[in-house]
């Protein structure tokens, strides 16, 4: 592997002097996500490309010299997958992020992988369309980002995750084809099978088959009317799991389906100061959008079936202020927690009658390694993130957490399910991840890597 200085030196042959950073301290900032733990190399420079011609440059530079290429969005990642490993060039793509193209027409979109989810959405908004996937970081986190984890967010119930949206792709990749070029990936329609879906293969890929330079969106008309908020409010976290349980045993799919246990709604409260009140352990928020009539009446059954399912409360809200505030807390409860210690961010998913089984796993193994533990979840598919926290610079408290994490994948995957729903593998998921697969299957994954990368250069060491 090429010293620091040799790379730095070949680096600045193609590109710009203000591309560059060599600086410790800034790469030090670049070399992580916020996945608490999760161990990062020193990188010997980084490179904030505008783009893909950089790309390409950087990746063709690397190659020959044999260093790592680690690229990131904006680092709001949670199982470690921007990291650095040893000796990397981090390839900061925040700066790509223009949205090129809105084609009404045809409900497509084409933006840079370094454009912000929310500012897509409003870009396609003014427009009178919609681009559905919405993780929680969705006013900070790219989209090329959301590709790399095939991220998910609250209204993936009804709407699907990233994959479900990305029609095509430009990727700087190696292997097969000259390390460095660029290749074009997928189509604009909405149909199509020419070829093996290779869009699929990198959506999700975290960043290990190739870097991605261009997303072609698949968009929606904006949604009609008014949603619908039902709020209920449950004595404990099983009971709040039977009733996500019994929505989807009833056929009932509203667009969102959250949960948010007390110590999460005290935690914004606390912050944001937002009018919350916790009056019970657990609360569950879904909001309908179906228009008209058939959209009250899908309100009213869903309210019945969490009532049916043990409710100490269930009702449809009748103040939209108090219904988006609640929504905001969802969104804020992960923040509103980090400033009361480091936070290890759980993203298992089971099967959605398996919820309350998992909900009591969860508090069982909290409570058996003596960790304190806050739960918000995309309930309404099983995604659930058990929020471990503990107190700054207590290492037995970081050890039991880190024990409690690895039970916690345990739990998922002997209930059927998956050790990571929507943050992706990174790093702090590759033993859970080798614990869930078959072995045949982990091979295949190996062996698809090495044939698009036989140099091991893209991301080494995550997934």
């Amino acid at each position: 592997m090429a010293e620091a200085g040799v790379l730095v030196e070949a680096l600045s042959r193609g590109l710009p002097g203000d591309r560059i950073v060599a600086d410790p301290d800034v790469l030090a900032a670049l070399s992580h996500d916020d996945a608490e733990w999760a161990p990062a190399g020193k990188a010997a420079a980084a490179v904030r490309a505008r783009s893909e011609a950089e790309v390409q440059h950087v990746v063709r530079t690397c190659a020959g010299l044999g260093a790592p290429v680690v690229p990131r969005g904006a680092g709001t990642g949670l199982s470690g997958g921007a990291n650095a490993v040893s000796g990397c060039v981090i390839l900061d793509l925040s700066r790509m992020n223009r949205v090129l193209e809105i084609d009404p027409d045809n409900l497509v979109a084409v933006v840079q992988p370094g454009a912000v989810n929310n500012d897509v959405k409003a870009a396609v908004a003014a427009r009178g369309l919609w681009y559905p996937p919405d993780p929680a970081s969705a006013p900070w986190s790219t989209i090329g980002g959301n590709v790399a984890t095939n991220a998910g967010g609250l209204c993936c119930l009804k709407y699907g995750v990233t994959r479900d949206y990305v029609l095509g792709l430009r990727a700087v990749v190696g292997g097969p084809v000259a390390y460095g070029d660029a290749v074009r990936l997928g189509r604009r329609t909405t149909k199509g099978v020419a070829g093996l879906d290779l869009v699929g293969l990198f959506v999700g890929s975290e960043g290990t088959l190739g870097v991605v330079t261009e997303v072609t969106l698949r968009l929606r008309p904006a949604p009609a009317g008014t949603p619908r908020t039902v709020v209920a409010a449950f004595a404990d976290l099983i009971a709040s799991g039977r009733a996500v349980a019994q929505v989807t045993r009833r056929g009932l799919t509203p667009a969102v389906l959250e949960l948010l246990d007390r110590a999460c709604l005290e935690a914004v409260e606390e912050w944001k100061h937002l009018g919350l009140e916790a009056d019970a352990t657990a609360l569950l928020l879904a909001r309908v959008d179906t228009p008209g009539d058939s959209g009250a009446a899908e309100a009213e059954a869903i309210a019945a079936a969490m009532t049916d399912a043990g409710a100490i409360w269930a009702e449809q809200s009748t103040d939209d202020a108090e219904a988006e505030a609640l929504f905001e807390a969802r969104r804020l409860a992960y923040p509103a927690l980090e400033r009361l210690g480091p936070v290890l961010t759980e993203d298992i998913c089971v099967p959605r009658s398996r919820v309350p089984e998992m909900l009591g796993q969860v508090t069982a193994i909290a409570a058996r390694h003596g960790v304190r533990v806050a739960t918000i979840a995309h309930a309404g598919d099983g995604n659930l993130h058990p929020l471990l926290i503990t107190p700054p610079g207590d290492e037995a408290a970081r050890a039991a957490a880190q024990a409690a994490f690895e039970e916690f994948l345990d739990a998922a995957i002997a209930l059927g399910g998956t050790v990571t729903g929507e943050h992706g593998v990174g790093i702090l998921k590759r033993d859970g991840m080798r614990r869930e697969l078959d072995p045949g299957s982990v091979a295949l994954q190996a062996a698809v890597r090495r044939a698009l990368d036989p140099l091991g250069i893209f991301n080494p060491g995550k997934g």
